[in-house]
């Protein structure tokens, strides 16, 4: 999982290099992560790699991610510490610990940690632009979303659906989403907020596809709201 906001800010690092040209890998001026679940944290290294030269960019998570990181990771072992200085070198990133609830501005946005229901400590992000647009990534969630609902209000809201409807005794073990499951989320958000906003759906499992598409266009109708599935590489607009 990577998403790229107005080619600054990536929100989780999950395939940053493998989608990125090294001018846009280089251009990029802070990462937030949202957990520590490897298919969100892989490219750290190899960001680190290819930006050395370029700048250090700093990487916002909460103190446990950052520690998962220079334990297992970027460890000295697996790949060098590139949060230190290395010989004459300036670091290549810099940990940034940050705690739900607590605001803070990078790159220009104005950036909400919020606690989602995961099965490793999540936090989901509402970026705000200087001219007022907003958007919530929830990263990896689960159901039981009463209380996030109440704290952000986005114009465009990014949330995983990881399962069809026929696996949600599973999608619930594992803390994920299923199109039921997002369906009622979606209700709940509208009876906290009074509103729909665009939604946009990541993170399912490529063996699934097809049948969540088929189960998000049916929720998308019942609820005559705008969700979508995303692809690699798709573009939008706010």
């Amino acid at each position: 999982m990577s998403l790229l906001i107005d080619g600054v800010l990536a929100l989780d690092a999950g395939g940053l290099t493998s989608s990125l040209s090294l001018p846009e890998q280089e251009n990029i001026k802070a990462i937030l992560l949202t957990h520590r679940h490897y298919d969100h944290i892989r490219d750290i290294p190899a960001i680190a790699i290819n930006t050395a030269l370029a700048n250090t960019i700093p990487v916002y998570a909460h103190e446990s991610v950052l520690k998962v990181l220079s334990d297992h990771l970027l460890n000295g072992v697996l790949y060098p510490k590139f949060y230190e200085r290395l010989s004459e070198e300036t670091p290549s990133l810099k940990f940034m610990p940050i705690e739900a609830g607590q605001t803070f501005e990078v790159a220009g946005y104005h950036v909400l940690p919020v606690p989602v229901a995961h099965s490793a400590p999540t936090l989901g992000f509402q970026v705000t632009s200087s001219d007022g647009k907003r958007l919530f990534y929830t990263g990896d969630t689960g159901r039981g979303l009463a209380q996030c609902w109440e704290r952000v209000a986005p114009d465009l809201l990014i949330i995983e659906v990881t399962l069809p409807n026929r696996l949600q005794e599973e999608a619930v073990r594992y803390t994920h989403l299923t199109p039921g499951l997002l369906e009622e989320e979606m209700r709940q958000f509208q009876e906290v907020n009074g509103y729909l906003p665009q939604v946009l759906v990541v993170h399912m499992n490529p063996v699934h596809e097809t049948e969540i598409l088929q189960e998000v266009r049916q929720v998308a109708r019942r609820l005559k709201g705008d969700i979508k599935l995303t692809h690699e590489g798709m573009k939008v607009q706010l």
